[in-house]
């Protein structure tokens, strides 16, 4: 049905945190600090991995992959997010709204990558006579591949859909960024049925990777608890809890927020959530994943050293 009294809008307006502009600057201050972590972070996982030879393993090249996802998503939107801090108000328009919302929704791939390192975790403690061949350098590779290939195909369809649709106003998007949700909303025609075909869409590829997960760690509880050794069973498992807890945030607020009927109201919720999963959890993954390695801790301290040793050797020289 079409809307009455419709304005054809060519840009929308992202609806402020706070319309304090103290609030707003706290806000810039905060977000900018916890991007800043995250990018240093998730390069040094990246630059430790690819230079260490005994993280040539495949649960560290996954983590690197995850690493670089995050890396890419949260560049394309808590940029924008941070000059909309400064600003008067936030604009963006209708074509870079389209973009951000596809480049975004790379971040499907890190769904995968997490469900490939759940089954690396049940192939390293259930199968591990089997796990050379089950995750040689080429499978990996390959699953690798295979994430980053979904990851850019997902989005595709929903941004086509985006393109052929007119919008309207109120142009305000209740959000940091631009989510499929809150932008079909604004459209100059009703797309429940196409957003119901969304979520429906993202609930069999949430759910499917979470009951994969899911069934990852069955096979594993059941395997650990099979040992006779106290000291095995927690070595085994003290190797999962790291992924353990980046799946338990990461899925938890993507059900929250895709895994539901279409709605036809607003909702700030929304945005506060979106921050765990957009902008929390990739400063919290190379906490978890280094804070707990004892390797990735000694290449983080060699890696100093040796910033340390080039910058006075250049301060000598000058």
């Amino acid at each position: 049905m079409e809307k009455a009294n419709c304005t054809l809008v060519t840009q929308f307006i992202f609806m402020r945190f706070s319309n304090s502009p103290r609030l707003q600057l706290l806000f810039f201050s905060l977000f900018l600090l916890v991007y800043l972590l995250s990018l240093v972070g998730n390069g040094l996982i990246v630059l430790i991995v690819a230079l260490d030879g005994r993280l040539h393993t495949p649960m560290y090249f996954f983590t690197c992959n995850l690493s670089l996802v995050e890396l890419w998503y949260t560049t394309v939107t808590v940029p924008k997010m941070l000059a909309n801090f400064l600003s008067s108000q936030g604009v963006i328009s209708v074509p870079s709204c389209t973009t951000q919302y596809y480049f975004f929704s790379l971040a499907a791939a890190e769904l995968f990558f997490l469900t490939i390192m759940a089954y690396d975790r049940y192939a390293a403690i259930c199968r591990p006579l089997h796990y050379p061949l089950l995750l040689s350098p080429h499978t990996c590779v390959t699953l690798a591949g295979i994430c980053w290939c979904v990851g850019f195909l997902c989005p595709m369809f929903p941004s086509f859909l985006l393109t052929q649709i007119s919008f309207c106003t109120p142009n305000q998007i209740n959000h940091f960024f631009c989510d499929a949700d809150q932008i079909f909303r604004l459209s100059c025609t009703d797309t429940y049925a196409i957003q119901a075909a969304g979520y429906a869409f993202s609930t069999v590829i949430i759910l499917g990777a979470l009951v994969f997960t899911m069934a990852s760690y069955a096979h594993i509880l059941a395997t650990v608890l099979a040992m006779a050794s106290a000291a095995a069973r927690w070595k085994a498992f003290s190797t999962c809890t790291a992924h353990l807890s980046v799946v338990t945030i990461y899925f938890g607020t993507l059900i929250f927020m895709y895994v539901r009927p279409a709605v036809k109201y607003e909702s700030s919720i929304n945005k506060i959530v979106a921050i765990f999963y957009s902008v929390i959890t990739p400063l919290l993954n190379p906490l978890i994943y280094t804070l707990r390695n004892k390797d990735v801790k000694e290449d983080l301290k060699v890696l100093v050293s040796q910033m340390k040793k080039v910058y006075h050797s250049s301060g000598e020289t000058k």
